[in-house]
């Protein structure tokens, strides 16, 4: 994912580190020198994908996400994460904006808009963050909310995967369900998803 080995996404106080020796079920597991983690992203699916074959590639890859957040309304330690990926010639970022335009008005209503803020991702070049201005649901009292980060995928994470970068290009985008839902249905506290109280789950049985 083009993340360098001193990047702070693998430091110990952003990741969940497990022991070297853990247990799956009845198999226990131990290799030297080499760490296993709760993973921060499902970006690893995307590489894996990658790596089964060539592309076109489209995916949609969702996933519980843990990270050393500290919890509050709009933070927790772990969540659910949704990322996408497509691959093929030609891609740009028109094409990009466009998808997540439709997706969010279909979701959130027509007058739903989104904006571009460039950003840092190791992974994709250019990259950006995705604001939406969403004033017409319940309990959104702010013109613009980050709801996710999306770009083009780095040539050389082509290169890594076996893809002639010249030939093939594509984007990725990902972002939090649950932030997606509390927007959705003014939900102002990410907690109330992981409390078990009946009384809040069952409003969406």
């Amino acid at each position: 994912m083009n993340t360098p080995a001193d990047h702070p996404a693998r430091d110990a106080q952003d990741t969940f580190y497990l022991p070297e020796s853990i247990r799956f079920g009845n198999v226990s597991k131990r290799t030297a020198g080499e760490k296993y983690l709760l993973r921060t992203h499902t970006s690893s699916v995307q590489i894996r994908t990658m790596l089964k074959g060539p592309p076109p590639i489209r995916i949609v890859s969702p996933g519980r996400v843990y990270r050393r957040d500290t919890t509050d309304a709009t933070h927790s330690a772990n969540f659910h994460q949704l990322e996408c990926l497509y691959v093929d010639k030609n891609v740009t970022v028109r094409d990009l904006k466009a998808l997540l335009d439709y997706i969010f008005t279909s979701l959130l209503g027509k007058d739903t808009k989104t904006r571009f803020r460039p950003h840092y991702f190791g992974y994709t070049e250019p990259s950006f963050e995705v604001d939406l201005s969403a004033k017409h649901l319940p309990k959104v009292n702010k013109e613009w909310i980050e709801i996710g980060g999306c770009g083009m995928v780095d040539p050389i994470v082509f290169d890594g995967v076996g893809y002639d970068s010249t030939v093939w290009s594509g984007y990725a985008f990902g972002m939090g369900l649950e932030r997606l839902a509390m927007l959705l249905y003014g939900i102002d506290d990410i907690r109330y998803f992981y409390q078990n109280d009946l009384r809040f789950l069952r409003q969406f049985a």
